[in-house]
């Protein structure tokens, strides 16, 4: 297992992998093809960005028996998703930021993220799965009472797409098999969600190849498979953290 992050270190931006406390850094480029340089620099040292600039954040709904059959929902033909927009994309350890004027809820949901390696349309399952570059832990925000404020349409995007809603990292990690991994969010430190990526209702390699089938997937896209139970409120001052052993931890605070 590898684990590839971005950095930032002064005016200089990098990535390399995790070595204990050190970044390897490396030159190229991450999802084809790099080498290493042969510096290590002390984590201490940079400020982890966001582990790829996607083209774009795709987000699934409905995508866990455990919530599906808890809150009444048929299982989906076909995975149900949204898109969340560039200007929300945030890192680790970067606070979560109110939009201007809103008062309402803001949601937390602690989700698996899928990061798509290579050029991908219309593959089946086994190029989908070849086309995955690794996983990633992502916090998918949510300001609730923006979503349904409508009555004759659910406002996905807007809802998931204000500035600091999208965050992911802080690494990708390589080599690990989604089914056998937990997701778990704390809030303030007390565990609010711990569920299986195991009971997913489409699993990533299908995720991808369905996805494909409707648009072209390019190398750092995220895809985030949705989230089970225990997504809730959070309140200001809060700190989140999404939590995938093997992947570390996504820790941010709600300013």
């Amino acid at each position: 297992m590898t684990l590839w992050v971005r950095f930032s270190q002064g005016h200089i931006v990098g990535f390399g992998t995790l070595a204990g406390d050190q970044i390897a850094e490396h030159q190229g480029l991450m999802l084809d093809g790099s080498a290493p340089t042969g510096r290590r620099i002390p984590l201490a040292e940079v400020t982890l960005l966001t582990p790829t600039v996607p083209t774009k954040f795709i987000g699934l709904w409905n995508n866990f028996h455990a919530s599906a059959a808890k809150n009444g929902n048929a299982i989906p033909a076909e995975p149900l998703y949204f898109l969340k927009g560039p200007n929300s994309f945030h890192p680790t350890g970067a606070p979560i930021r109110v939009p201007p004027k809103y008062e309402g809820k803001i949601l937390y949901e602690g989700e698996l993220g899928i990061v798509i390696g290579r050029s991908l349309f219309d593959v089946d399952e086994d190029e989908a799965e070849a086309g995955i570059f690794g996983y990633t832990c992502v916090n998918d925000v949510t300001a609730l009472d923006v979503l349904r404020r409508d009555p004759s349409f659910v406002q996905w995007t807007r809802a998931k797409s204000f500035d600091t809603f999208g965050i992911f990292g802080p690494a990708i990690a390589t080599g690990l098999d989604p089914a056998t991994l937990t997701i778990r969010t704390l809030v303030d430190g007390r565990e609010r969600q711990n569920y299986a990526a195991s009971d997913m209702i489409f699993q990533p390699k299908q995720i991808v190849s369905l996805i494909s089938r409707d648009m072209t997937l390019e190398p750092g896209d995220i895809i985030a498979c949705g989230t089970s139970l225990g997504a809730g409120p959070m309140r200001p001052g809060a700190e989140v953290e999404v939590v995938i052993e093997g992947i570390g931890i996504l820790a941010n605070r709600l300013a």
